[in-house]
Formats: C-alpha cells, sequence, structure tokens
C-alpha cells in the first residue's frame, strides 16, 4: 500500500512519529512523506530539517505560501494552496493518504484531493476548537475522509454526528501518547546545554495561538498575558514558543518579540523540536496558553494547564485543566489555585501508547 504523509508544521510531524516509524519498517508499506507549509520556512525554523534528521526521506516538498495576519491574506493562502495540490494530486498517485489536525494548509490539500477520489485518513477528527477557525477546517477535512481515527470515546461520538454512515470512525488514543511512552527525553543538563534555560529554575511554558473566530480581540489578549508574565517572572523563568501562522498570529509574534527586548530574561524560543518542547514540559511547573499539547500531552505526565480563553473551547476538559479568561487578574488568581492545588495522577485519558499499531492493524484490513 503507498501511503502519503501529510505534514505542514514540526507540530504534526512531531505526533506523526511513531505511525511512521512502524509504516517506515514494515513491508506492507510503501511510504511517501508530503511536506509543505512552514517546514520549508525559513523565518519559521525550516523544520523539514527535523524530518531528515530523523531519518525519513521527503521526496515531496511543496513550497506554499504561508499567510500573513489578515483575513484576506489567509484566504488568498488557501486558494494558492488548493492550486498548488490540484497539480500535485493530478501528477501523483497514492493508495492512501494521511493527515492530521485542523490547519488551513490541510484543509486546503484535502480539498484538492477530492476531485480526484484520493481516499484520505484523518487523525485527530471529532474534536472541537470553538474559539478558532480550524475548527470548521477539522470537521471539513473529516468529510473529505474515509476513514477517522479519533482519541476520546466522546470524539467519536462526535465524529460520528458530523460524517456519513459509509465512513468508518476508530477510536484508538493519541499517538502523543506513544510518543511519550518511548521518548528518550533530556535531561536537565542536555536541555541547558542545547538551549540555555535551566528547568532546574520553577518554569512556566507558554504558547499562546490567535483565536481566529474573535480575531479583533487579540490585541488585548496579548497584553493582557505579557502583564501577567511582568507579574509572574519574579518567581517563575518564564518560556514562551512563538504561535503558528493565523490570522493575527505575526502581531502576536511582534508584541512577544518587543516584550523578550524589554526583558532579557525571558527566554523566546521558535522552535525547540519535539523532544525539546516534551523535556520542557517534563519540567515545567505547570503550561500557560491555548495550545492543544495543553489537552493530550500535559495529561501524560500529567501536569496543570492554565488554558487561556476560547480557542480550545469544546475540548474535552481533563482535571489538570483550569479554563481562564484573557485578563491578567483571572491568570494570576488561576496562578495561585494551581500553587494551593493537589498532586496530579496519571490521567490515562487518550489511551495506553499503543495508537500507532491500532492503526497499522486496521489498514492492514483495508
Amino acid at each position: 500500500m503507498k501511503i502519503g504523509v501529510l505534514t505542514s508544521s514540526r507540530a504534526d510531524f512531531g505526533i506523526y512519529i511513531p505511525l511512521l516509524k512502524l509504516l517506515k519498517n514494515d513491508s506492507s508499506f510503501e511510504l511517501e512523506i508530503i511536506a509543505f507549509g512552514t517546514h520549508l520556512s525559513i523565518s519559521h525554523g525550516y523544520t523539514i530539517n527535523e524530518i531528515t534528521d530523523s531519518g525519513y526521506d521527503v521526496p515531496h516538498q511543496l513550497i506554499t505560501p504561508l499567510t500573513s495576519d489578515t483575513p484576506l491574506e489567509l484566504s488568498i493562502s488557501i486558494a494558492k494552496t488548493t492550486e498548488i495540490f490540484a497539480n500535485f494530486w493530478g501528477e501523483n498517485t497514492f493508495d492512501l493518504v494521511i493527515t492530521l489536525g485542523d490547519r488551513y494548509e490541510m484543509y486546503a490539500a484535502v480539498s484538492a484531493a477530492s476531485p480526484f477520489n484520493i481516499e484520505i485518513a484523518h487523525i485527530h477528527g471529532g474534536e472541537t476548537t470553538l474559539g478558532a477557525i480550524d475548527n470548521a477546517y477539522r470537521h471539513a477535512i473529516s468529510l473529505f475522509s474515509k476513514h477517522i481515527f479519533v482519541s476520546t470515546k466522546l470524539y467519536k461520538k462526535r465524529a460520528e454526528a458530523i460524517v456519513e454512515n459509509n465512513v468508518t470512525v476508530h477510536n484508538v488514543g493519541a499517538l502523543s501518547i506513544d510518543n511519550l511512552n518511548e521518548i528518550d527525553f533530556l535531561s536537565i543538563n542536555e536541555f541547558n546545554s542545547k538551549f540555555d534555560i535551566d528547568l532546574n529554575l520553577p518554569t512556566i511554558l507558554s504558547t499562546f495561538h490567535p483565536e481566529t473566530v474573535s480575531f479583533k480581540k487579540n490585541e488585548t489578549y496579548i497584553k493582557e498575558l505579557l502583564a501577567s508574565f511582568e507579574e509572574l517572572k519574579k518567581t517563575y523563568q518564564i518560556v514562551i514558543t512563538l504561535p503558528n501562522t493565523d490570522t493575527m498570529g505575526q502581531m502576536i509574534r511582534d508584541e512577544i518579540m518587543k516584550f523578550g527586548k524589554k526583558y532579557a530574561d525571558i527566554k523566546i524560543i521558535e522552535s525547540f523540536g519535539m523532544i525539546g518542547y516534551l523535556t520542557c514540559m517534563k519540567h515545567s511547573a505547570f503550561l500557560l496558553g491555548n495550545t492543544s499539547s495543553g489537552f493530550v500531552e500535559a495529561s501524560f505526565f500529567p501536569k496543570y494547564v492554565i488554558n487561556l480563553g476560547d480557542r480550545q473551547k469544546g475540548r474535552f476538559e481533563t482535571e489538570n485543566i483550569l479554563t481562564t479568561p484573557v485578563l491578567k487578574s483571572e491568570i494570576l488568581n488561576s496562578v495561585k489555585a494551581i500553587e494551593s492545588a493537589k498532586q496530579l495522577v496519571n490521567l490515562n485519558t487518550y489511551g495506553k501508547g499503543t495508537t500507532a499499531s491500532e492503526i497499522i492493524s486496521i489498514l492492514k484490513k483495508l
């Protein structure tokens, strides 16, 4: 079976790794990675190197446009990415194409495949994020798909409610848990040598993406978040990873970079890579932001998460998550709540770390 795997960013590639390993080493499959999006952007770390450094060939490298801050540029980017993939699907054939998540560029790639009747398998379907337009892209990708892999029973029910009856929906858990069970984390000393960040210090790991439904509020949100950091930096080391290329994402990046110039002790990172990011999460005091990794990966360690605003509204919330308005006062109150909260135990919500092998088993039955 010739399988194409769509990857547009460091985030989805890191999640894919357990599945890619099994596909690569199984003679039943011919694996071809299709890289596009920020993977080929120098300003976003040119993370295609992370793919090749991990031992994978990348036979398909598509340079697709990256949106800036405006809805117009996002719309144009979707249109141009769709055109690029229309030509790609016209020249390349696959037995199955695997896609993951909810990004607009993934939607463009998958929608362009639909006239060619290319069979699509969608990982992480059925999830809901009401504060991001990605919510619609995710469900649309599921509607274009023949097979959907979900991470919880709740998401299976949602996916089944969204798609037609001839689509198969499988609850296999989250690939991220496979990763976390197998990963060789960096030691604190190794992490310090590589990134010049001492995780012996009490550390807050933060990623804040723009809310793309109510995007006009993002200027207020980033000011409130950075104001809270001015207080929290007195007690904690602040580590910030930069946001995705979304509507008003560049504005948030610019504000964070200005903040970093004002306070040299703030640690700002474009890309840790998967191992670096998860190592930082493992040793952090808690997470503060609105990234989806606060829902899946953070439940593994487990870590408390201050989930800001509405971007992730609709996701299943485990007991480690404190959803909080993007207001300095509310953020500081949630930090106090975490500081006095009970110690967490493993939440085991997203499977037992066998997701990749379950997907492989299902693919072999096709």
